[in-house]
C-alpha cells in the first residue's frame, strides 16, 4: 500500500492569506501546506480520500494521471469536498464513484446538484454518489475487478459527526476533536495512522497537537502521521523535533509505503 499526502493543511491553507508569521513566510516547501487529503493505492485500486479545492493543484504535482476507483468523503466541509467538479477528467477512465453517509450527501446534492441528475449537460463529471454508513463495511473495485475493502468508523468533529476510515492496515482521521469508545475496536492493531493535529494550542472543532499525541498513544499504531496542520503548528523542521518516536509531522507530496 502507497499513502500520497496531497494536502497536509487546514481550511485556510498555508500560507494563511495576509499573513506574516515565520511558518507563512518559511522557504520550507515542508511549510506550504494545501487542504487536507489523501490517495490511497493498494493492490492497483486508487482511493482518494476527501475531494477538496486544491484538488486539481494536488494532482498535477503529486499523482501519476491513471484512473480514481472510489472517493471517501469524511464530510460536507468545503476544504473537503470542493474539488468534486475537478474529477472531470478522470471520469474517462470510468464513472467515479462517491462514498459520502446520509448527511453529507443530502448537501452534496443541494450544493452541486448539476453532478447528480439524471440527464447531465455535456462536460459534467461523471460521478455516482453512494450511501455509506459507520462500522458497515464496504468494498470499492478497479475496472480489473480488483477489489479492496473499507470501514467507516464514527468520530466527532467539535458537534459534527464526521467520519474516518480504515483500509487495511491505515487508518485515515481528519478533523477529530474525539471519537466514541465503539470507535477504537474498527481501528485495531494498525500499521498506519493519520491523524490531525490542528496547531499547539488547544482548538474548539479540532486536536491540538497534544492531544493528537495523546490519542496516537491510545490508538498505538506502528507509526503516526499528522496532518490537517495550520500555520500555527509552528515550523517543520521545529515540530518533527519534539514529536515522540514512531510519530511523524506531515507535508504536502510525503509519500508512504506500509
Amino acid at each position: 500500500m502507497k499513502i500520497t499526502v496531497l494536502g497536509s493543511g487546514t481550511s485556510t491553507g498555508v500560507p494563511q492569506i495576509g499573513c506574516e508569521c515565520e511558518v507563512c513566510k518559511s522557504n520550507d516547501s515542508r511549510d506550504r501546506r494545501m487542504r487536507c487529503s489523501g490517495l490511497v493505492e493498494v493492490e492497483g485500486v486508487r482511493i482518494l480520500i476527501d475531494c477538496g479545492p486544491d484538488f486539481r493543484e494536488q494532482m498535477l504535482r503529486f499523482s501519476k494521471f491513471g484512473p480514481i476507483d472510489a472517493v471517501l468523503v469524511t464530510h460536507e466541509h468545503y476544504d473537503h469536498v470542493g474539488g468534486l467538479d475537478d474529477l472531470r477528467p478522470f471520469c474517462k477512465f470510468r464513472d467515479v464513484p462517491v462514498y459520502a453517509e446520509n448527511y453529507t450527501a443530502e448537501r452534496l446534492l443541494q450544493r452541486i446538484p448539476y453532478c447528480f441528475v439524471e440527464h447531465p449537460y455535456p462536460g459534467v463529471p461523471k460521478i455516482s454518489l453512494n450511501m455509506i454508513e459507520p462500522d458497515k463495511r464496504f468494498a470499492v473495485s478497479n475496472s480489473d475487478g480488483k477489489s479492496v475493502e473499507i470501514i467507516p468508523f464514527r468520530v466527532i468533529h467539535g458537534k459534527m459527526p464526521i467520519l474516518g476510515f480504515r483500509i487495511g492496515g491505515m487508518a485515515w482521521i481528519t478533523d477529530m476533536t474525539d471519537m466514541p469508545e465503539g470507535s477504537y475496536g474498527c481501528i485495531a492493531g494498525l500499521d498506519c495512522l493519520f491523524i490531525n493535529a490542528l496547531r499547539i494550542e488547544p482548538h474548539r472543532t479540532h486536536q491540538s497537537l497534544s492531544q493528537a499525541i495523546g490519542r496516537a498513544e491510545k490508538i498505538s499504531a506502528k507509526n503516526t502521521y499528522f496532518i490537517h496542520a495550520s500555520h500555527q503548528i509552528g515550523l517543520h523542521s521545529e515540530v518533527e523535533k519534539i514529536l515522540p518516536e514512531g510519530m511523524y509531522q506531515t507535508y504536502d507530496g510525503m509519500e508512504i509505503i506500509v
